[in-house]
């Protein structure tokens, strides 16, 4: 298997990995595929393909942000069983992310990442492949050592139509996984930098926002 970032949306492996997120998420979790030009030309943003036999099977994006010294999970899609994509996928990633942190001087401080909360949600019908079933997924978030970050979160929907998202949970795996807080103004400013791309925000994520300006620490629970 190999794992190979995409950088170009006339990249024909990223024609496979657009239609891999179409069967697996809902439609306001995915962009629209022209609008995938500049953040996959944008070096911050590392999109990177598992590719077995030709055919993407797998696909991660995530970021990492220099100054706040964390990364973002964006999503990982693994699209067939049987082939041990997932831990793949989180190895490649996570050499990856030790290697960008070192270069910036610093052991990485920890990755954010959304995730459903089945228990929550009542339409569980995304995801063709069993391995992306939402209850599977919140499991193996939990087995990377991603922790819910104690808080109502709601996220503007990425079809900028200004609706909130709901039914999510806003998580983070710090490095020391005997963690049990995190600063409040690092989710804000995360958060504010995540979502500066979508001009139209929802007042409840506004609200949210602010609400976050006015605490100091936040508790990480199990997820």
């Amino acid at each position: 298997m190999e794992y190979i970032r995409i950088q170009s949306i006339d990249n024909p492996l990223f024609a496979k990995m657009h239609k891999l997120m179409q069967e697996v998420f809902p439609p306001e979790e995915v962009l629209e595929y022209s609008l995938w030009k500049e953040p996959l030309e944008d070096p911050g943003i590392r999109v990177f393909v598992a590719v077995h036999d030709g055919e993407v099977v797998g696909a991660t994006e995530y970021r990492y942000y220099t100054d706040l010294n964390v990364a973002m999970t964006d999503f990982t899609i693994i699209g067939r069983e049987g082939l041990g994509i997932g831990r793949f996928l989180a190895k490649e990633r996570e050499k990856d992310l030790l290697a960008l942190a070192k270069e910036n001087g610093k052991e990485l401080y920890g990755m954010f990442a959304e995730i459903y909360d089945p228990y929550r949600v009542d339409d569980h019908s995304f995801g063709s492949v069993k391995p992306m079933d939402p209850f599977v997924r919140r499991e193996v978030l939990s087995h990377l050592g991603y922790k819910r970050i104690n808080m109502a979160y709601v996220h503007p929907s990425w079809q900028n139509d200004g609706e909130a998202v709901t039914g999510l949970d806003l998580c983070f795996m710090p490095t020391d996984e005997n963690q049990t807080t995190l600063e409040a103004s690092l989710v804000e400013t995360f958060l504010k930098r995540y979502y500066a791309v979508l001009p139209q925000k929802p007042q409840a994520w506004l609200d949210m926002v602010a609400a976050l300006a006015t605490k100091e620490k936040l508790d990480l629970l199990p997820l």
